[in-house]
Order: structure tokens, then C-alpha cells, then sequence
């Protein structure tokens, strides 16, 4: 029982990178923040390790043998929760981008600096790992309490075994509970301001419960999408900056003596695209986000009765 208890707390960071001299870096600057390794050579190892250990932290690059990081990120989505950070040999936009769609928390550029790595990583771990309902599926698929991490090794044989199995019976239904939303908690019959609620043309947000609801249905976002979605709500018709809600998904908000770049920016763009797309709202006739050009976003205006 003690094992299982300790296997719960430890700070487990995968890593899958294929350049061996990139992935000892990555193990060096990952064992000095605290979390013990596990280290693999491709995306479909990568993924199996994911799923194997349940990390905390997960580093993935995008150009990998076998299947790319982008859609190794999908797969790890699927039934993951681990903080996901996607690293580019390339400086193009479109890296950036496909990989925040793909479901990656932040992203760096190669060649990184170790403490900006660890700085990112940092930030992530500041916000919430989970949204409400959503218990990592690698716990309910296929665990290994008692194996140790260590690096550089893919998961164990035994768990690669057991991680096949699960990927012919139980990804599937993994699939089937995220799409159907049987995973998320119902919907609530009643939202007031004193049990954390802010409604705002219908769409209600609770930033304690990380919960956005529509219509009498929860909408499945992700951690960027909800905080940013939430700071929206919070400042109501109140202009916030590109450069401002970057910085609160780096846990710096309101510190501008922090560098944001244009990727950030253009990453800021992808998150609130993809919000637009779940809420079902216009770009042009908005009932809640609204574009203020050149300048960044706020609610649009209110309905009238």
C-alpha cells in the first residue's frame, strides 16, 4: 500500500525526443526541477509511456520517426491530462499553431535555454492540471504503481504489453466517453453569483469549479481555452490585450515587464479561434467574444431583454 501511495506523488515527466543529445538535456534539466524520467525515442513509445506512468509533465517534439509529434499529441489527448509541452526545431508559425490545436499546454523553439524551459513548466504547473470531471483515463486503462522511472528507457515491457491490450479494448471506449460527455458532471439547474457563478448572455462560467456551461450543457474546453474564456467573463466589456492574456496563461498576468512575442500572440489567436468554434459563436455577429482590432478581445455587447 505504501508503494502505491508513493508511486501517487511522485513528479513523473516523460520525455520523447529523438535527437539522443536534445533528449539528455531534457533529462538533465527535468531531474534537477524535481521529477524522475522517463525517456523515449519516438511518438507511438512516447505515447504507450504516457499512458504507462500518467506524467505530470510530458516534452514532445514534433519532428519524431514513426507518427509526428502533432499526432502523438492528439493520441495523448485522447486520455491525458499531463501538462504538454511540444518543441520545434523550426521557427514557422504554423508549427506553433498545429501543435496548440493538437492539444500541446505551451510550446518552445529549439535551441531552448534550460530555464526558460523550467520557467514554462513552472507556469503550467501553476494552473489547474484538470477541468472538473476529467479524472486522467490512464488511471481507469492501465497503470504500473510499482515501476520506476528512469532514463533513458521507454516504458517496460510489461507495461508496452499492457498498454497494447489497452490500446485494442479501451481506447476506443475512452474515445466514446469524451465525445458523448458522459465523463463531464451534469449540468446545473441553478446558477447563482454566491456559489461562484457569472452569467453573461447566456453562458455561464465558474472559475472555483472550472466549469462553462450553455443551453443546459457543459462545454468541454481546455485549460487555456477555460482561462481565458473566464478572464473574459471577469473583465466583462473591458479590453484585454493579446500580449495580457499571454501572460496570464504564463501565470505572469499584468506583469509587463515580461517578453511576449508575436507567436505568443498568433498562439492567443488560436486559443480564442478554437473557444469561438466550441461556444458556437459568430466572428462577425459575436453574442460573446468580441474582436477589438489591432488591440486583443472582450464579451461583446450585452443582449437586451
Amino acid at each position: 500500500m505504501s508503494s502505491t501511495d508513493s508511486s501517487s506523488e511522485r513528479r513523473v515527466a516523460v520525455i520523447i525526443e529523438d535527437d539522443a543529445d536534445i533528449r539528455n538535456l531534457l533529462e538533465t534539466v527535468l531531474t534537477q526541477a524535481g521529477f524522475e524520467t522517463v525517456a523515449t525515442g519516438n511518438g507511438l513509445d512516447g505515447v504507450q509511456a504516457v499512458r504507462a506512468y500518467n506524467p505530470l509533465v510530458t516534452t514532445l517534439d514534433v519532428s519524431l520517426p514513426g507518427i509526428d509529434g502533432f499526432e502523438a499529441a492528439k493520441r495523448i489527448r485522447a486520455f491525458s491530462n499531463t501538462y504538454l509541452i511540444m518543441l520545434t526545431a523550426r521557427n514557422d508559425e504554423i508549427d506553433t499553431l498545429e501543435g496548440l490545436q493538437a492539444g500541446a499546454d505551451d510550446y518552445l523553439t529549439k535551441p531552448f535555454r534550460p530555464r526558460e524551459l523550467r520557467a514554462r513548466i513552472e507556469a503550467m504547473q501553476r494552473r489547474p492540471r484538470a477541468m472538473a470531471g476529467d479524472e486522467p483515463a490512464a488511471a481507469r486503462i492501465a497503470t504500473v504503481p510499482d515501476a520506476t522511472p528512469q532514463a533513458p528507457a521507454a516504458a517496460p515491457a510489461t507495461a508496452v504489453a499492457q498498454v497494447v491490450a489497452a490500446d485494442a479494448s479501451g481506447s476506443a471506449t475512452t474515445a466514446a466517453l469524451a465525445a458523448d460527455g458522459s465523463a463531464l458532471p451534469a449540468p446545473h439547474d441553478t446558477y447563482s453569483a454566491e456559489d461562484g457563478w457569472i452569467e453573461y448572455n447566456g453562458l455561464y462560467v465558474n472559475s472555483d469549479m472550472r466549469l462553462a456551461e450553455k443551453d443546459g450543457a457543459v462545454i468541454e474546453l481546455t485549460r487555456s481555452e477555460f482561462d481565458l474564456l473566464n478572464a473574459l467573463m471577469s473583465s466583462q466589456r473591458r479590453v484585454r490585450s493579446k500580449a495580457d492574456l499571454a501572460l496570464l496563461l504564463r501565470g505572469e498576468s499584468y506583469v509587463t515587464a515580461h517578453f511576449v512575442s508575436e507567436s505568443d500572440k498568433r498562439a492567443i489567436e488560436v486559443h480564442m479561434a478554437n473557444l469561438r468554434r466550441k461556444l458556437g459563436d459568430s466572428l462577425t455577429a459575436p453574442r460573446w467574444i468580441e474582436t477589438v482590432r489591432g488591440i486583443g478581445y472582450r464579451l461583446a455587447a450585452a443582449e437586451s431583454d
